[in-house]
């Protein structure tokens, strides 16, 4: 695997197209972003995703990915190294997440539904109380989603909490996805396991920049 950064390229022809390549409105810049990225992984275009992102600002970007990005008229050229971390049980980690925190759920005609924990938590609360309410509500929800995780990829958490928390509309009136963000501190429990899950993230919406866990040894 490699862990790239990727800069958007900063001339006045590019700062031209800057509402276009790094739009305000938040959906339309996460539409925005996904391609980019995939424009510097330019191939076979029936490929299915293998690389996760993360929107850094000011058009920057972290890329966790199989193959390098290729060097892109649209980027600087990439700075790409190897990402092979030697984990044990036992190791401490700080980490960063931002991710679409949610469950599956089979519904009475057997579909499976794709639930948003956050959004879950908020549907007993009268509109009128949620906005007092949501950052309480995700700290709870964020954590135990995160400790399920664990339970299934390889790590305990130690620590965890929610510095911010959003609801992306990709495109008017289009689908709806909520973004949390979690730091805190977990303890590897199976090595193998957890670098598995590193690399195929977690959560939802990876295509959108969600699923990127950032690991610091503490």
């Amino acid at each position: 695997m490699y862990l790239t950064r990727l800069s958007l390229k900063r001339s006045p022809e590019f700062d031209a197209l800057a509402q276009i390549l790094d739009p305000g409105h938040s959906g339309r810049r996460a539409d925005a972003h996904h391609r980019l990225i995939w424009s510097a992984f330019a191939g076979d275009t029936s490929a299915k995703r293998d690389f996760l992102w993360r929107a850094m600002g000011q058009g920057r970007f972290l890329v966790l990915s199989p193959e390098p990005p290729r060097e892109s008229a649209l980027f600087e050229p990439p700075e790409a190294a190897e990402f092979a971390p030697a984990l044990a049980s036992g190791d401490r980690l700080a980490i960063l997440l931002r991710a679409n925190a949610a469950r599956t759920v089979t519904e009475a005609d057997g579909r499976k539904r794709h639930r948003d924990v956050v959004m879950e938590a908020l549907k007993p609360v009268p509109n009128g109380e949620r906005a007092s309410v949501r950052m309480d509500l995700a700290q709870a929800a964020g954590r135990v989603w995160l400790e399920g995780q664990g339970a299934r990829a390889g790590f305990a958490v130690e620590d965890a909490g929610v510095s911010a928390y959003r609801v992306v509309e990709t495109r008017k009136r289009g689908p709806r996805f909520g973004v949390i963000d979690l730091e805190g501190m977990i303890t590897v429990t199976d090595p193998a396991a957890f670098l598995s899950r590193l690399a195929k993230g977690f959560g939802r919406a990876k295509a959108f920049g969600c699923g990127l866990m950032l690991i610091r040894r503490v």
